[in-house]
């Protein structure tokens, strides 16, 4: 992956979780309702629309898409310090770019990652997964469940 697709990643990463969070969804129904062709033209913006600010683009997607708000509130349920969602956004950024495959479009690896366990658990910030060894994290993604 080059540094821009890279960059670009992250963003649409982060930008998926600043939309779960605001609308307390989980962020595979985030994923599942931009879908892979949203999320390719959203890594084809990246480059410009990381100068706006996640609350207006977020914004015009939610409205665009029609996603409602949901309850699954992963920030007022946490007991501890809230990460912040280029935190999150790092930890999705990190587990695309360490299960890509040569040729895999990545748009559809974001949507697998963000579809899979995996996702519900980084959302728990009650847990020690989101700041998890990165490794820990892939090998629990291509295994399917989290590693004892």
């Amino acid at each position: 992956m080059t540094e821009k697709e890279s960059n670009d990643t992250f963003y649409v990463c982060t930008l998926i979780e600043v939309i779960g969070r605001k609308t307390k969804n989980h962020r595979s129904l985030i994923a599942a309702r931009l879908g892979v062709d949203e999320i390719k033209r959203q890594l084809d913006l990246a480059e410009v629309n990381h100068c706006l600010s996640f609350e207006q683009v977020s914004d015009e997607l939610i409205e665009e898409f029609q996603i409602t708000e949901g309850d699954f509130d992963t920030v007022a349920e946490c007991k501890y310090n809230v990460p912040s969602e280029q935190d999150i956004g790092k930890d999705y950024l990190n587990l695309v770019e360490d299960t890509i495959g040569d040729g895999e479009a990545i748009e559809q690896v974001i949507m697998n990652v963000f579809s899979s366990f995996i996702s519900d658990e980084i959302s728990d910030f009650n847990t020690s997964t989101y700041y998890s060894n990165p490794n820990y994290l892939k090998m629990s993604y291509l295994e399917g469940n989290l590693l004892e």
